[in-house]
């Protein structure tokens, strides 16, 4: 058994395909993954990694009373997102921001996620194919990723408290196996939160700026041949590094740390599209 700690879900034991699993390359790669992207560049205090919620959902699944193979799902859904996480969506043009959906099958297969799930009884078809309805839900009900990344990312960007967000937990519950909320202030409440966190985190302008001045940046280096496909699918720091070796890419990065022409490429509307996002949770 291994013992995970989350400061949302507390302390929990998971088996040993779960310690297994976190040893493989493709998940200890999430661990150098930000989760919001390049927007640590601009906001060096929100800087927590793909990994943090892969685990918070995994554990969230399991306190949800979810099985143990929806649980490795949980732990594995992110596992093929690019260095920095959704510019990768920018990058390649993948305007529903599921770039790393369309690829999942792909980054999985070319693992080691394969032959560990098969050394503990699970094959990586029953990841794949699978349907889990705590892990994942159509917009906009309430799922177990949009539940802990709401709460997780609402934290990080301080919109919210994490006293705040345990408190709204303990009304979290499973109905007919999909995940509600058993009081009408809290559904208020995680509904204005997750506006909130789209207004005032994702949407902020110096966060937009800093998404899509480094999804320009990528662009450019890999139509010079400087940057490959493949290293988008390094950490976020390997692929920094690798821009950094030109003095191109080095004065780059400082520009963006340092906001260099915000207020223009704010005015000219190069910031990603970002989509208007809703969330309905189920009261019970």
């Amino acid at each position: 058994m291994i013992q995970l700690n989350d400061f949302l879900y507390g302390n929990m034991e998971f088996p040993k395909v779960f310690e297994a699993l976190l040893q493989t390359d493709a998940l200890k790669r999430l661990a150098g993954i930000h989760q919001s992207g390049a927007i640590f560049l601009v906001n060096p205090s929100i800087c927590h990694s793909r990994l943090e919620h892969a685990i918070g959902v995994a554990m969230l699944i399991k306190k949800m009373g979810g099985t143990e193979l929806e649980q490795i799902a949980g732990l594995l859904h992110d596992v093929s997102h690019t260095a920095f996480s959704h510019v990768g969506d920018y990058v390649f043009e993948y305007v529903e921001e599921d770039y790393h959906e369309q690829i999942f099958a792909e980054v999985i297969y070319k693992s080691e996620i394969p032959d560990v799930l098969l050394k503990y009884g699970y094959t990586a078809n029953q990841i794949i194919h699978g349907v889990f309805n705590i892990l994942e839900q159509p917009m906009p009900s309430l799922c177990a990723d949009r539940l802990d990344y709401t709460l997780r990312d609402g934290i990080h960007g301080e919109i919210i408290t994490r006293q705040r967000a345990k408190q709204f937990l303990n009304a979290v519950v499973l109905s007919n196996g999909i995940i509600a909320v058993n009081n009408d202030a809290e559904v208020q409440w995680i509904n204005e939160t997750f506006k909130k966190l789209n207004d005032d985190v994702f949407k902020l302008p110096v966060h937009l700026y800093a998404n899509g001045k480094m999804t320009e940046l990528i662009k450019l280096f890999l139509k010079k041949g400087l940057l490959t496909k493949s290293d988008m699918f390094k950490t976020d720091t390997l692929l920094l590094n690798k821009i950094r070796t030109t003095y191109e890419g080095y004065e780059a990065i400082k520009s963006i740390k340092q906001l260099r022409g915000l207020a223009e490429f704010i005015r000219h509307g190069k910031v990603p599209v970002i989509k208007d996002r809703a969330l309905k949770a189920l009261l019970v």
